[in-house]
């Protein structure tokens, strides 16, 4: 039997990596299912934020990926209504899935030019939608949002949330009857049968950050709850600098800190050296105000780092799972006395919640049901 075949919009892929999260979901959701779909992504031959398009890539034509999805590196000046009726109808889709709400050319055109057919379209909602980002620009997107109805863009389309606070998002911006099903993200596929072992000295602690610095990742917050600690403490920053206002008050918190904690900017760094880079460290600090899902967090549990995060993700009940600590961000003595328990921890505390995160990680990472529910997602 042939494998269905599905279209995929999406502003950036593989070997692109700087939008994120949406990225590394669906590079995930193919190499999960790349054995059962046939995927063929439409995408940018441009990485987010880079002017210089792609090397070694041939825009504008079908381009065959070493783990075999075909992939259309879209020109800027082709990225147009004309070249997608021609992709939307070279053969029949079993179904178009779009990824994003408000992108013109990878969102908001192919809807456009399928609105009124009965082509099955899947719209991942990817965060869109949820009361943070709701309240940027809100007035905007409520006038976008109830211009793309009024024209028929969203009849007879299917929404996917990854879970159900999304799916509420969904109900109240786009209509109290949308169809919309939650399936939740992939994670990277499980490496390791068992989490490599770190050496661990009372009075030392490697942390890690791997995401942009920006206000919404609430950079600014983790820095600041070091200053008043002992040990020898480094927090090494990985990811692009979006805010060059905000990062330059995160590098005066960093010079007001004691001799005794460095943090050090890395850099931005390749998302598949990520797994080997958390070799490194003890310990992830994220404190954002809200995720989406955080591949880096189910990353880091998968190589047996315990989370020290926001209660603002879908990462719930760490610390009773040995797996780490989801804290309220209006405490910030907790986040810093909570840094100072990681600090102090010997081998035998530290080995303890290394292994609870990674039996964790590998909990969701190993969950066949999930590959099944995105699996039918396409299908069904």
């Amino acid at each position: 039997m042939s494998k269905p075949q599905v279209l995929v919009f999406i502003g950036w892929y593989s070997p692109g990596f700087k939008a994120g999260g949406p990225v590394r979901s669906l590079v995930n959701l193919v190499d999960h299912l790349r054995d059962r779909i046939d995927f063929h992504i439409i995408t940018s031959d441009t990485d987010y934020t880079e002017a210089k398009p792609y090397e070694g890539i041939t825009p504008d034509t079908w381009t065959t990926l070493p783990g075999g999805e075909r992939v259309w590196y879209a020109s800027r000046s082709a990225a147009n209504a004309q070249v997608w009726k021609q992709l939307l109808t070279e053969r029949a889709w079993d179904a178009v899935y779009i990824n994003g709400i408000y992108a013109w050319a990878f969102s908001i055109l192919p809807l456009w030019s399928l609105r009124g057919s009965d082509q099955k379209r899947i719209v991942a909602v990817r965060g869109m939608l949820a009361s943070g980002m709701m309240k940027h620009g809100a007035l905007k997107k409520r006038v976008f949002l109830a211009v793309m109805r009024t024209l028929g863009c969203y009849n007879g389309v299917r929404f996917q949330a990854t879970k159900a606070e999304e799916v509420e998002d969904v109900k109240r911006w786009i209509s109290s009857s949308a169809d919309v099903v939650e399936v939740p993200h992939l994670g990277r596929k499980l490496g390791a049968s068992v989490p490599p072992r770190r050496e661990k000295e009372s009075g030392e602690l490697g942390m890690v950050s791997v995401a942009r610095i920006a206000v919404e990742k609430n950079t600014l917050f983790a820095i600041e709850r070091l200053k008043d600690l002992v040990g020898a403490i480094t927090f090494d920053l990985y990811g692009p600098i979006y805010d060059q206002v905000y990062w330059q008050r995160c590098e005066q918190a960093i010079a007001a800190l004691p001799s005794n904690v460095k943090v050090n900017y890395k850099g931005v760094i390749d998302p598949e050296r990520v797994p080997a880079l958390f070799s490194d460290y003890h310990a992830p600090v994220h404190a954002q105000p809200r995720e989406n899902f955080g591949h880096t967090m189910a990353e880091a549990l998968a190589a047996g780092l315990p989370l020290l995060i926001s209660d603002r993700t879908p990462w719930k009940g760490l610390e009773k799972q040995d797996a780490g600590w989801d804290l309220p961000l209006d405490q910030e003595g907790l986040f810093a006395r909570t840094i100072e328990r990681l600090v102090h921890a010997d081998q035998l505390q530290y080995d303890r919640w290394s292994n609870g995160a990674f039996a964790m990680g590998k909990r969701y990472l190993s969950d066949p049901a999930t590959v099944e529910r995105s699996f039918a997602l396409f299908t069904r």
